[in-house]
């Protein structure tokens, strides 16, 4: 597939590299020529120097014959008007934009259409972030908890400590325990390393477990890994911009929120704005602000400023002061490697956009991507098309499959009935099947193994 991805930072520049590898032709465009040279340096990509949204330069591009754009500069408007030039000039068949400004997103339905702005898909990195902490606080414990098949099913990631049920025996005595939930666990990392699970593997402490249950049975397995904590009721935000202000004005009515921000001008708008949550003028850096507002009892501390070291720096000093759980934007994943030990959850803002921007991008009629430990893993969801003489996964049992490997089924959604994978069930047609890859890089044979066509011989 012939791409155009407009904008080299680090959403632009992982994106590249993850496709790249998934041997795409890609070409990347961006005003600094220094970002392009290191791109170039390591990737097998094309560069273009220049405005991303100038017509002259998505033609040095390529966009005559590209099949994709992916608009992903810093500028919400650069990136809507090169939707606007490639649809208009170049009749470029797909294309994506990165729009934060809930400015733009409130008339979503009215602007982004074939006969105003002709955006084919909007990625708004706010909004996904913003649930994806709404998971966590929801689902006390968990380090990740995505939705596939519009949230019936789940896949969680825990870390196993002493307390747990589980832990220090097999995976197979988990239905022992809940006989009438069921669960798979996808996968275990294991000091870092991946590890496959089998009925016989033994849990060990720290394993961080990924497992996949029906949206209702989620806690419930929770509770054999770990000791299950409290649902949490008292939540501060550090940052009043766009995702702390939304998540926010979506919890407020479920949980007591304090919302701490520096700009008094930001501060009133969003005092006007929150109906329940209570609007504090000040930093969270300051340890006296932090004691007054009661941080020993706080269930919840989320950092969500735009800078990285000062999330970090809240985070720690919430934390030493007594918050019991931390949450932090990083969008530097070298940051995120060496405070895991300090803070409990880093959230990667360009990860979670970067796995919806595949969903769109990968072949195949692929309805969910999730990017997993900060990119190394992926979870997709897959829909099963043809039959048993055109597919290799239509009609066939799960222990007939060939996985790719390091490559598991977690559940099958088969209309509104989940079934989480065991070797007994056949696929069948239009079943949305859940995979987990431990290593992203065998996406490419996971397109294959689902690939309809005639030239298909079993």
């Amino acid at each position: 597939m012939k791409i155009i991805i407009l904008g080299a930072g680090q959403v632009g520049g992982t994106l590249a590299e993850h496709l790249a590898n998934e041997q795409n032709d890609i070409t990347v465009v961006d005003t600094d020529s220094d970002k392009l040279r290191v791109l170039q340096d390591r990737l097998d990509i094309g560069t273009v120097t220049g405005e991303a949204s100038h017509p002259n330069t998505l033609l040095k591009a390529g966009a005559e014959d590209a099949d994709m754009l992916v608009a992903v500069t810093n500028s919400d408007e650069i990136n809507m008007m090169a939707c606007q030039v490639a649809h208009t000039l170049f009749h470029t068949p797909t294309k994506i934009s990165r729009v934060r400004s809930p400015q733009y997103l409130i008339y979503e339905q009215q602007l982004f259409n074939r006969e105003n702005i002709p955006v084919d898909v909007i990625i708004g990195p706010e909004q996904l972030v913003t649930k994806n902490i709404q998971q966590l606080i929801a689902n006390p414990g968990a380090l990740q908890v995505l939705d596939f098949a519009d949230g019936k099913v789940q896949l969680a990631a825990v870390r196993a400590y002493h307390d747990g049920p589980i832990v220090g025996q097999q995976l197979q005595s988990i239905r022992q325990h809940m006989p009438k939930v069921d669960t798979r666990v996808a996968a275990i990392f294991r000091r870092d390393r991946a590890i496959l699970p089998h009925g016989d593997t033994v849990v060990e402490v720290g394993d961080e477990v990924f497992f996949i249950a029906a949206r209702e049975n989620i806690r419930t397995v929770m509770a054999e890994m770990r000791r299950i904590d409290k649902p949490y009721k008292r939540v501060m935000i550090a940052g009043g911009g766009n995702i702390g202000a939304t998540l926010a004005t979506n919890i407020e009515r479920q949980y007591q929120v304090k919302i701490i921000e520096q700009s008094y001008e930001r501060c009133r708008f969003l005092s006007e704005r929150l109906k329940h949550a209570l609007v504090l003028h000040g930093s969270a850096t300051d340890p006296q602000l932090l004691a007054a507002e009661n941080i020993e009892g706080t269930d919840v501390f989320c950092a969500l400023t735009n800078n990285d070291e000062s999330n970090i720096m809240m985070s720690m000093l919430a934390k030493r002061q007594g918050a019991k759980k931390v949450i932090t934007l990083i969008a530097n994943t070298a940051y995120a490697d060496l405070v895991s030990d300090e803070i409990d959850i880093a959230i990667s803002p360009q990860q979670i956009t970067i796995g919806s921007l595949l969903t769109h991008v990968r072949r195949g009629d692929i309805s969910n991507v999730h990017s997993l430990r900060r990119g190394a893993a992926e979870a997709i969801e897959v829909t099963a098309h043809g039959d048993s003489r055109s597919s290799r996964v239509v009609g066939r049992r799960l222990d007939e499959i060939k996985l790719p490997e390091g490559v598991t089924i977690g559940a099958i959604v088969r209309g509104k009935e989940v079934l989480i994978a065991h070797s007994h069930i056949v696929v069948e047609t239009d079943d949305h099947v859940i995979l987990f890859l431990v290593d992203r890089n065998m996406i490419k044979a996971v397109e294959k193994l689902f690939a309809v066509g005639f030239g298909f011989f079993s």
